[in-house]
């Protein structure tokens, strides 16, 4: 079979990404504006065009603790949320890094209150970049499904293991509709097989038991939070290969851990995620008729960190407009101050601009783009 292309909702093609992945265990609960996610999933299930098993909980804390439960019993699972209930499952997270269980999960990214507002905002996904979990934030929903499958690839890797977020902006991308190309389901397959847990397995009828996330003494913490990390190192390559091979076989090329567009020759760089990111790359064409060279580095990975990308992609250019669509209270965009961080460890010594906008969903339009970049180059 060819592939097909469907008009589809970010939330519908993640879903479209967890189906084609043939996920096995989906933990389910509602919340805005996630709740389509879980929804197009169970309609799957229930019609038998998704053989998988579908846990209703009461509560993103459980939706969290049955995956990691099934995860280690050997199952290829998926979750999905947002906001306040990305905040109750917080405890869970670090569960399930710290198990090392590779559940991919989707968050839409909604502000955390107060004020009450369910509009994007990144801060529900950044309060856990430390928590051990690999992030790919997605620009547009074709994005969105390829990033399932290839999370999937990259978690289960026997040199990571580690769980896995998919994170694109609510309503910005969850609730609109494109045309996304849906590989074929036989193609999948080859790219991502069943999953060959690399640990041992969680079964109530072996003779032994074992225990996940019993008590340890102080000097045996170092060195599991030391191979989280070292499996943390080993993503980067691993995420080159997987998306590599993707754009192979499939086609479609996102970039690995960061995409760059227009940089040979810039003498301003834009750098952002998500949604802006893409934004910013019709903003620089323009911009470049003016004569005004700006180019635009996508950070898509931001743990593991790319910070060598970063350092590499910055080195030549004059000017670093950072733009953040959240703000760490008391400091500053957390993406800005991710990037400072990366270039000053390289000794790339670039003036860095950094804005955070889009608050609470508050429109980022390109005239907004474009006037951070006039501001900083004056002209």
């Amino acid at each position: 079979m060819l592939p097909k292309t469907l008009a589809l909702t970010g939330n519908y093609a993640l879903a479209w990404g967890a189906r084609l992945a043939r996920v096995e265990v989906i933990a389910a609960y509602p919340i805005t504006p996630q709740t389509t996610v879980v929804e197009k999933l169970s309609e799957w299930v229930e019609k038998g065009e998704l053989d998988a098993e579908y846990i209703r909980v009461e509560s993103e804390h459980s939706a969290m603790a049955a995956c990691i439960g099934a995860s280690a019993a050997g199952a290829r699972t998926f979750t999905a949320t947002a906001s306040h209930g990305f905040f109750y499952m917080f405890e869970m997270l670090a569960q399930a890094a710290g198990f090392r269980t590779p559940i991919i999960m989707a968050c839409i990214n909604r502000l955390v209150g107060p004020p009450w507002n369910i509009w994007a905002d990144w801060h529900d996904a950044l309060a856990a970049r430390d928590l051990g979990w690999i992030q790919f934030w997605v620009s547009n929903n074709q994005e969105a499904l390829d990033s399932v499958i290839q999370a999937f690839r990259v978690a289960e890797d026997k040199n990571v293991v580690l769980p896995a977020m998919i994170i694109l902006e609510g309503f910005v991308l969850s609730h609109t509709t494109t045309p996304v190309l849906v590989p074929d389901q036989e193609v999948v397959d080859e790219f991502l097989p069943p999953y060959d847990p690399p640990h041992y397995v969680v079964n109530p009828v072996v003779s032994e038991p074992f225990t996940y996330g019993n008590i340890v003494w102080p000097w045996d913490t170092a060195p599991m939070r030391i191979s989280i990390q070292k499996a943390m190192e080993n993503a980067r390559d691993v995420i080159r290969r997987v998306c590599r091979e993707y754009a192979e076989i499939f086609g479609v090329d996102h970039g690995d851990l960061v995409r760059e567009y227009k940089l040979d020759d810039a003498e301003v760089a834009v750098v952002s995620m998500s949604s802006i990111a893409e934004s910013a790359e019709n903003i620089v064409d323009r911009l470049r008729e003016d004569g005004i060279k700006a180019g635009v580095l996508k950070i898509r990975v931001l743990r593991p960190f790319p910070e060598e990308e970063i350092a590499r992609s910055l080195r030549d250019v004059e000017k670093v407009v950072v733009i953040d669509r959240d703000l760490s209270l008391g400091y500053d965009g957390v993406l800005g101050i991710e990037v400072r961080g990366a270039l000053h460890k390289y000794g790339v010594n670039v003036p860095v601009f950094s804005y955070s906008v889009g608050l609470g969903g508050d429109e980022v339009l390109p005239e907004h783009i474009e006037k951070m970049i006039r501001e900083v180059t004056r002209k």
